[in-house]
């Protein structure tokens, strides 16, 4: 399999947010701010409710239930993964963590586009806001208890919802950290 990491970019199209290149025979979508960076974040409040969010996704053309995520750099160049996890969590949930840590940084989809998303653990969470997301986001916010998660999850996809994969891999990170060991919270009642 020949790489073509050497091979200048033939850019075919540019937008605001997204740019297709073309490297060799080989066509894949970029970011065109934050260097293809994005966060998801895995958070249970102090009542061990797990945070997911639900919005209309346009390319899917359905309603979505994800973990809170948003991308990095795209206001700001000097936006670090910490800074961002923040940011994304309170405005799309209301809650603002006392503590973020990046567990794993990788590819979503490494076969059709550049874009790297950190796996970032919030803890020590406190209510400031509604959520709901910026400008036109329209971001339901939903509190399960972190228990019945999995099923609420198969209850929402035998709804009609499209479920983002990765929220499986985040459930799991929760309690441990990727190399396998039990994750040591500092506060218990954020997942106990």
């Amino acid at each position: 399999m020949s790489q073509h990491t050497d091979e200048e970019s033939e850019v075919l199209y540019l937008g605001k947010w997204l740019r297709l290149v073309k490297r060799g025979h080989w066509e894949s979508c970029e970011r065109v701010h934050g260097d293809g960076m994005a966060v998801l974040i895995m958070a249970v409040t102090p009542q061990d409710e797990v945070l997911f969010v639900e919005q209309f996704r346009v390319p899917l053309g359905k309603r979505t239930i994800e973990m809170p995520a948003g991308l990095v750099g795209d206001d700001d160049a000097a936006d670090t993964l910490e800074a961002a996890a923040v940011r994304e969590l309170e405005e799309e949930t209301g809650w603002r963590p006392g503590k973020v840590d990046v567990l794993l940084i990788g590819p979503t989809s490494s076969g059709m586009s550049n874009e790297r998303i950190a796996f970032v653990r919030a803890t020590q969470l406190t209510k400031v806001g509604e959520g709901g997301g910026v400008a036109d986001e329209d971001i339901t916010v939903h509190h399960v208890p972190r228990k019945e998660a999995p099923a609420w999850l198969m209850k929402k996809y035998a709804e009609g919802f499209e479920l983002d994969l990765k929220l499986w891999a985040g459930l799991w990170m929760i309690e441990h950290n990727p190399d396998g060991s039990k994750a040591n919270p500092e506060r218990a009642d954020a997942h106990a």
